[in-house]
């Protein structure tokens, strides 16, 4: 497979053209952003473990009846893909009140919600990823009613499915966020799910393993993602 010209590079990730047009490489960096990019900086080896994790993670999906771009590992930061147009909505999945929802509706961060919801948010740096209503989504032509649900539905699954993994390895799944995109008229899941994306706490002690750890200053941030990566994925 051969890496062609890079079409995006977003906070996270660099996507590059193949020689095959159905199909992209999708490189994992280092660096480390918070807050609409306000803060910036570098986790050293998060883009190694970050590909790493995700492979774990859409592989054990895509064996539940998920479908996902991903196609395979090539190397330490690098992942093929399938070639998506991205739905500009993205999912978030709720399971634990923290972040923006505890400081929305004065919950404590902590308190476990009484059912899991998805929230629906636009994907656009410029606006900050403001939160969206369906009356919004289709207002903005961003998906169909169709896709919307589609969208709601897997990311329901998926949060089933990824809460049941972790918890196998003593994870509590706060929360995550999922983006989704067509490829040759099929909706997938993309991106990448990782503790970029995800909220992770340990059950034993509720230590946070995700990037609330770079967001608050918390430190152990490189050690955390190590962490997850050893109890996901083994020794990497």
């Amino acid at each position: 497979m051969e890496k062609r010209d890079k079409i995006y590079e977003g906070k996270a990730k660099i996507l590059y053209t193949t020689d095959d047009p159905d199909l992209v490489i999708q490189y994992f960096k280092d660096e480390a952003t918070a807050f609409d990019g306000k803060k910036k900086g570098i986790i050293e080896h998060k883009g190694v473990v970050n590909n790493r994790i995700s492979e774990r993670l859409f592989l054990m999906l895509g064996e539940n009846g998920i479908h996902t771009h991903f196609v395979k590992r090539l190397n330490d930061r690098e992942m093929l893909c399938k070639r998506l147009k991205i739905v500009q909505v993205e999912m978030i999945g709720r399971n634990v009140a923290a972040g923006s929802l505890a400081k929305r509706i004065g919950l404590d961060e902590g308190v476990t919600l009484p059912r899991p919801i998805v929230e629906t948010y636009y994907k656009s740096d410029p606006l900050g990823d403001p939160m969206l209503c369906d009356e919004h989504i289709f207002m903005l032509e961003l998906a169909t009613p169709a896709q919307l649900e589609q969208m709601r539905e897997t990311t329901r699954k998926i949060n089933r499915l990824l809460t049941d993994f972790f918890v196998e390895r003593r994870i509590r799944l706060v929360d995550f966020k999922v983006e989704y995109g067509m490829h040759k008229g099929e909706l997938l899941l993309g991106d990448e799910i990782c503790p970029d994306t995800c909220r992770l706490w340990d059950m034993d002690t509720s230590e946070k393993l995700d990037k609330d750890r770079f967001r608050r200053d918390l430190g152990k941030i490189e050690e955390s993602y190590a962490e997850v990566a050893r109890r996901v994925c083994g020794e990497i």
